[in-house]
């Protein structure tokens, strides 16, 4: 178990450089920050602020001072909360709708409810997350003024986002929870269970959920770091105050440190998220052999 930890905390740190060299790397290549602030200064001047702003220093030296750039390693934490939250907010919505249909899709395979939820799946992954939080904005608070347009903060102002975020989500997990439900309900131990007279309600959720919940962990942990992408649209859509909508501002204005420093941070999370996701694996299934 240690030796399995030791080879993912390896992992973690190479990921984690690894993005931030790309991302260093790919910002440098997409234009010049000085020509954006001073589009029709000359030349001389441009030179200056490029100068004072360390862009004319070589691109280890850059990186070394991205690295241990402090104000743009504080005002991305301080955003990240709001970040997290509507992810987290996202992922449990998500789960609280896909868990009891998928559950029941696959207990009543080919009934009405489980081609609704077909049906259901198809649409809801055709659906782009901005065209989600627009229509869902001009319904519930421009038409029926029931929640706030945008904000963050109270309950009401969360409820948009968190819907928006999770609805594309929802689908996914509806389908992954029946398939993996349909692969182990008709298994010998769960026959062996019924036969012995246990609850359906037991046999589902003792037996059958947990030996379903591989896959099922993986396309959490997985979505998880999707969402985190997805929450940028989000957060821009509704005006939240959280870390994808600094990027969005920070790419238009070429501000690069806050641009590494935010992808440096969600990578951070995603790695995370999948690690525990590993751990999680060996605690659902103890017979899984660590090499």
């Amino acid at each position: 178990m240690s030796a399995f930890l030791i080879r993912r905390l390896l992992r973690f740190f190479v990921v984690c450089i690894g993005v931030s060299l790309v991302t260093f790397a790919i910002l440098h290549a997409s234009g010049d920050p000085v020509a954006l602030i001073m589009p029709e200064a000359p030349e001389t001047d441009r030179a200056k602020l490029r100068e004072a702003l360390g862009l004319s220093d070589p691109l280890p030296t850059q990186f070394v001072r991205f690295v241990t750039n402090e104000p743009a390693f504080k005002l991305v934490p301080e955003r990240m909360p709001t970040t997290l939250a509507l992810t987290c907010l996202a992922v449990m919505l998500a789960l609280a709708v896909a868990l009891p249909v998928g559950i029941y899709s696959a207990v009543r395979r080919n009934t009405l409810m489980d081609h609704a939820a077909t049906v259901i799946v198809f649409l809801g992954q055709s659906m782009p997350v901005f065209w989600i939080g627009i229509m869902l904005m001009l319904l519930f608070a421009v038409q029926w003024r029931l929640l706030p347009v945008s904000g963050w903060g109270s309950w009401a102002s969360m409820v948009l986002p968190a819907v928006t975020l999770g609805a594309f989500t929802t689908p996914l997990f509806m389908r992954i929870i029946r398939s993996s439900m349909l692969e182990v309900i008709n298994l010998d131990y769960v026959r062996t269970a019924r036969a012995k007279g246990v609850s359906e309600w037991l046999v589902i959720c003792r037996h059958a959920l947990r030996n379903a919940a591989l896959p099922i962990v993986t396309v959490i942990g997985l979505q998880f770091g999707l969402l985190l992408g997805g929450a940028v649209l989000t957060e821009t859509v509704f005006a939240v105050p959280g870390v994808g909508r600094l990027i969005v501002g920070a790419i238009r204005q070429l501000d690069f440190p806050i641009v590494q420093a935010g992808v440096f941070l969600l990578a951070i999370i995603i790695v995370s998220v999948n690690f525990l996701v590993d751990v999680l694996y060996v605690y659902l299934n103890p017979t899984i052999r660590l090499r």
